[in-house]
């Protein structure tokens, strides 16, 4: 890649030299604070990581506490406005705005200086040239938030180049920045094919068996169909007994996880759950067990214990009364659960539950192979599951690469580390 045939020293530690026609100067130079409001109808914005500034609506994953019912305090955002997320700058929860529209009061808004392109300067402003300035202007109040002060980080200076070289760093990075969308797009799409093949191999495995000649039945079962001749059937009670042990002094919680794992809470994490100082009605849970949440069943919260510990009254735990596997039923349970045929038992009690009962349970038809056929259909899907997701873990390394090469693309031609033009063909760096 090239250089500018000239530097000179910025003065900014973390941007060292740039290049010699570049202006230097404050960020209350660029930006101006302003809070409009009054504006309650006009589209609710946000700011997300990675994202910048968008359209609240047009974001999938809408926290229930995002909006407020009086919007009038709400600050108006123009286009072109600079937009930072009070607590998440830090991270680069910041953007130039696309949009008109009303961001929340916690949210600082910024008019821009005519010296600085505004697609320009959302590159800018979301560089880590720019971010470590927000990280070093703001106050910790938590692990994850910190509050930025306009009074510090509108000392810290900023670089940009005059307004035509902008003009032609925004036309180079729009051009290689689509690009590497592009590839990242492709890439999640190779792993939700990936994630998809995995479903139907556990699926095929648990209900239809690994013998590709084996002679089928109707299992009598809504969400199976046809089982193999040989299997039997029976209700989950006479499969299964539950468990009710005592808790042991060492007991610590076990956790049933949404994504199969059953585990010592402090094994994954001990943020957002609500700490029981009574513990009435818990249970002791041993290494083995399986385990079964009966609010959050239907999601995929199922599985065997890997801990000695103990766990709420809402967990149903099981050992098998003969020689099954609790393992083949825990990926027969969490198929069930991915076909929508637990959550169609009963009406959730809460939103994003359903409360799927021992008595429930203990009235449902499951298939029975031969407890050895189980065990070799355990040892399939273990052995594919984990090709499929090191092959899903190498796609996703790719990503983070991809990730990584344009956020320092981006930086590099930002901060004048390298040179680019009209004539700048984005194939060069690609």
């Amino acid at each position: 890649m090239k250089r500018y045939v000239k530097y000179k020293d910025s003065g900014i530690p973390w941007i060292g030299e740039v290049p010699e026609g570049w202006k230097i100067c404050p960020f209350f130079a660029i930006f101006t604070p302003i809070s409009i409001t009054g504006k309650s109808v006009e589209e609710l914005l946000s700011v997300y990581l990675d994202v910048g500034v968008v359209r609240f609506s047009e974001k999938r994953e809408k926290r229930a506490n995002a909006t407020s019912a009086d919007m009038s305090k709400y600050q108006y955002v123009d286009i072109g406005d600079f937009v930072l997320n009070n607590q998440q700058a830090w991270r680069g929860s910041v953007g130039i705005s696309q949009y008109k529209g009303i961001v929340s009061p916690a949210y600082l808004v910024m008019k821009t200086s005519k010296q600085i392109n505004s697609s320009f300067a959302n590159y800018l402003v979301r560089s880590p040239a720019c971010v470590y300035a927000y990280f070093l202007s703001s106050r910790g109040v938590g692990s994850i938030q910190r509050n930025i002060y306009w009074d510090e980080l509108k000392r810290y200076k900023m670089v940009f180049p005059p307004l035509d070289e902008q003009r032609e760093i925004v036309e180079y990075l729009d051009s290689v920045v689509a690009k590497i969308d592009g590839y990242i797009a492709e890439k999640e799409a190779e792993i939700e094919k990936l994630g998809l093949l995995k479903q139907s191999v556990i699926a095929h495995a648990v209900t239809k068996g690994i013998n590709p000649n084996a002679k089928m039945k109707d299992s009598g079962i809504p969400w199976i169909g046809e089982v193999p001749e040989h299997w039997l059937q029976l209700r989950g009670k006479n499969i299964f007994t539950r468990m009710a042990r005592v808790v042991e002094a060492d007991d610590e919680v076990i956790t049933c996880f949404r994504d199969g794992q059953v585990t010592l809470r402090k094994n994954r994490r001990t943020d957002g759950f609500t700490e029981s100082f009574k513990e009435i009605g818990y249970q002791g849970i041993r290494p083995g067990d399986l385990v079964i949440h009966q609010m959050d069943a239907f999601a995929g919260a199922i599985g065997v214990s890997d801990s000695k510990g103990k766990g709420t009254p809402v967990y149903i735990c099981l050992q098998p009364k003969g020689e099954q596997s609790n393992f083949y039923y825990a990926y027969l349970l969490r198929e069930m659960a991915r076909t929508g045929y637990i959550k169609s038992l009963y009406r959730g009690i809460r939103e994003r539950s359903s409360d799927f009962r021992y008595e429930t349970f203990g009235k449902l038809l499951l298939p029975i192979p031969p407890a050895d056929e189980q065990r070799a259909i355990v040892e399939f899907i273990d052995r594919k599951v984990k090709e499929i997701d090191g092959f899903i873990s190498a796609v996703r390394e790719q990503i983070e690469k991809l990730k990584l090469y344009k956020q320092r693309l981006i930086s590099d031609v930002v901060t004048g580390k390298i040179k680019v033009c009209k004539d700048t063909l984005a194939e060069e760096v690609i």
